[in-house]
């Protein structure tokens, strides 16, 4: 019985998770649940896995979960300083890092210290701090397993593998703009981003599909990952999000991993790595013709992919800064404060103003990630008429 703990519980991935584990009660438990405000969720939730602990992180609602888990042998416990004690009790075996943004780091960095499997959804954790976050994973030889689609793809790939990777090919479904015109994209609405053609997802995420920023963040994963170069990585639009990543090799050789969009697949391949076992998810089915395309990503259009690979060679702490500021932006948009296309303004303002640090420590993470925030902020306010309508 591998007993997990949810980080994230209430979100997409989480819930999804809660889904293979109830599908395998035989050989999953739950040991701990995690939320930010969807405290109803979590209590259902809990009555149903009946967990050692939850968390809510928001203060708010910690008494009303409190009181509606009083009759359940359940602790709970409330903010951000009890998830990272929460990680390392003895009776969890593996953490799946489902929190949005840059919260996931520190929990996830306790719970390598103390020597727990990683299943890792939270992308933030090594676009933030890779560096940090993989040599501690080597300290303590934690597996760091790819919940990803991209990067389960690509771990599925290697497995068993000898020889040498010449490139990863990322594949991105192009979200819902793939062919909309610079025009076009300067009037694109909250709707029209979160309604994402292929998967299922959280706004945030949703959002970051829709402008490309996702990709780019999955390929500063894939580099901490995968230990590659910058150059060994390689984006394509495949707008059937059939093929979720593939592997070339020194000769010539090309693996793909394919199969219906469905992110239940990963997450139960990296909560039974190196098992596969059964599953009831939706089967392929190739006699009904299904058509494969493959094309370029247009940076000109979707210009945050073209910032993350820069925050990407740029290294040190600029990673950490794009993703700061990506998180506000991304929050304004969805509060409709700035356009879709102020998104990557907002980044780029940020990549511009804020130091560079080349040998980061967690704390310069933590002070990049808090300073970038204000940074941006104000680079919203100062532009806040042009970036509203423009």
């Amino acid at each position: 019985m591998k007993r997990i703990a949810i980080l994230g519980s209430t979100g997409s991935i989480g819930t999804q998770a809660l889904d293979v584990i109830r599908e395998h009660s035989d050989i999953f438990s739950v040991e701990l649940l995690v939320a930010q405000n969807s405290w109803e969720l979590l209590v259902r939730q809990a009555i149903e896995f009946q967990p050692n602990t939850v968390i809510i992180a928001n203060q708010n609602h910690y008494a009303k979960v409190k009181e509606a888990l009083s009759d359940y042998p359940i602790k709970v416990f409330t903010g951000k300083q009890s998830i990272s004690e929460s990680v390392v009790s003895s009776e969890i075996d593996m953490v799946l890092a489902a929190m949005v943004g840059f919260a996931g780091l520190e929990p996830t960095l306790r719970a390598i210290e103390a020597g727990k499997a990683i299943a890792l959804a939270n992308k933030e954790t090594l676009v933030v701090a890779g560096e940090l976050v993989t040599k501690i994973a080597i300290e303590n030889r934690v597996p760091i397993l790819p919940v990803d689609s991209e990067h389960s793809a690509i771990f599925q790939c290697l497995v068993g593998e000898r020889s040498p990777v010449e490139k990863i090919i990322l594949t991105a479904s192009g979200g819902p703009f793939r062919n909309h015109s610079l025009e076009q994209l300067m009037h694109v609405t909250k709707a029209d981003a979160l309604n994402h053609p292929n998967w299922c997802m959280g706004q945030k995420i949703t959002i970051d599909s829709a402008s490309l920023m996702n990709k780019g963040l999955e390929v500063i994963e894939a580099k901490w990952l995968f230990g590659l170069n910058p150059e060994q990585i390689e984006v394509v639009i495949h707008p059937q999000s059939i093929v979720h990543s593939m592997v070339q090799f020194i000769d010539g050789s090309i693996k793909a991993q394919m199969g219906l969009p469905d992110m239940k697949l990963p997450i139960q391949f990296a909560f039974t790595f190196p098992e596969r076992v059964t599953s009831n998810f939706p089967r392929l089915d190739f006699s009904k013709n299904h058509t494969l395309t493959f094309e370029k990503p247009d940076t000109t259009r979707f210009p945050s992919l073209a910032l993350a690979l820069e925050s990407l060679k740029a290294g040190g702490n600029m990673p950490c800064v794009l993703n700061a500021a990506n998180e506000v932006a991304v929050d304004a948009f969805l509060r409709e404060q700035i356009t879709f296309m102020a998104i990557p303004k907002v980044v780029e303002g940020a990549m511009r103003s804020m130091p560079f640090i080349g040998n980061p420590t967690l704390a310069d993470y933590i002070q990049t990630d808090s300073e970038t925030r204000v940074k941006s902020v104000e680079l919203i306010n100062q532009n806040s008429i042009k970036w509203r309508y423009s």
